[in-house]
């Protein structure tokens, strides 16, 4: 008799707890049916109000000159200036990206617009990107596909270009300081393996190096565009090299994270110092130390590139041609000209 009142109890007791576990699943069920309704509904009011859709999907938030890239697009496509934008942020991860684009095609937005995480794999999203008529304007970072009508325009900057200034204002540095002869060790902080900005600032600054048989890069390794990463990889390329002249580093933010290990380790850098540094992207805060000296040189990455977006989109609205490509303007900023451009600068 006890052993049948037991299991009586078990078998009632589980079924409190189902009972249970579904009232505190069954909120979240709707509450998130609710968010993905909302967006419909918001959509839907956004045609009604003849609104352009907009699927944007940005790579990540991984650096202040990505955060500067992000505020000119959402500064720009404003329901003011006629833009219904619908927004996802794929935290640096390409399968993310491709979710999301995905889901732009089934809400049947008017465009998709992203900036890629790394350059292969998108041929089969893209396809039914142009299968469903909906444009895609690539931003930032290029695509590589065979058939280039899968998108309709890129809007970018020119990492291998970036690259080569880098290269050629070493080449007058050295130059100007009598050090042309000298054996020039380097180490590099690459970005993003496989990422535009990576693969064209690498094959940029190396088309210059091979020009240079006393110019060594003793080291590449990725600190992955991040500040935290490139304090890490520094503080090891200071333990296994112990000479070196020259740090390129692919981004502000790996390059602030750099001086803290140089800092650390007791190792001058600069306008003064043993590491000559250079830079990319030109953030602010990069451009105060380049002030100060402790940044060489800073070859600039242009993220305001929504009003290009706008001025795409508005062509196609009225069926005018667009380019296939359109290259933003940029600068290459040292001490003798960096004072100029910090007042108003906007990123």
């Amino acid at each position: 008799m006890k052993k049948m009142v037991g299991e009586l109890k078990k078998l009632v007791f589980g079924h409190v707890s189902i009972f249970i576990v579904l009232l505190c699943i069954a909120p979240l069920f709707f509450v998130g049916r609710g968010l993905f309704k909302g967006v419909e509904i918001e959509q839907a009011q956004a045609e009604q109000e003849d609104l352009i859709v907009v699927g944007v999907s940005q790579l990540g938030s991984e650096s202040d000159w990505r955060s500067a890239h992000t505020l000119s697009i959402r500064d720009a496509l404003t329901k003011d200036a006629g833009y219904f934008l619908i927004w996802n942020n794929a935290r640096q991860m390409q399968e993310n990206q491709i979710k999301a684009i995905r889901g732009f095609i089934s809400q049947r937005v008017d465009y998709i617009v992203f900036a890629p995480v790394v350059e292969t794999g998108w041929e089969t999203v893209l396809r039914e990107a142009k299968d469903a008529h909906i444009p895609v304007i690539i931003i930032d970072r290029m695509v590589d596909v065979e058939d280039d009508s899968l998108y309709t325009t890129w809007i970018g900057t020119d990492a291998q270009e970036e690259g080569k200034r880098a290269g050629r204002w070493l080449e007058r540095y050295l130059r100007k300081n009598g050090r042309t002869l000298e054996e020039i060790n380097i180490v590099v902080l690459q970005g993003t393996i496989g990422s535009t900005a990576e693969i064209g600032r690498s094959r940029g600054f190396q088309n210059i190096a091979g020009y240079h048989d006393n110019w060594h890069i003793l080291e590449q390794t990725t600190g992955d565009f991040t500040a935290t990463r490139g304090k890490e990889v520094m503080r090891d390329m200071l333990r296994r090299h112990g000479d070196i002249d020259v740090l390129v580093s692919q981004n502000d933010d790996m390059t602030m994270g750099a001086i803290e290990a140089m800092q650390e380790a007791g190792v001058s850098y600069g306008e003064y110092g043993e590491v000559t540094v250079i830079s990319f992207d030109a953030i602010y805060d990069a451009l105060l130390l380049i002030k100060k000296g402790e940044i060489n040189v800073d070859i600039e990455c242009n993220p305001v590139q929504g009003a290009y977006i706008d001025n795409v989109i508005q062509r196609l609205e009225k069926g005018e041609p667009v380019g296939k490509s359109y290259i933003v303007d940029e600068n290459v900023f040292t001490k003798e000209n960096v004072e100029k451009f910090l007042d108003g600068r906007t990123y």
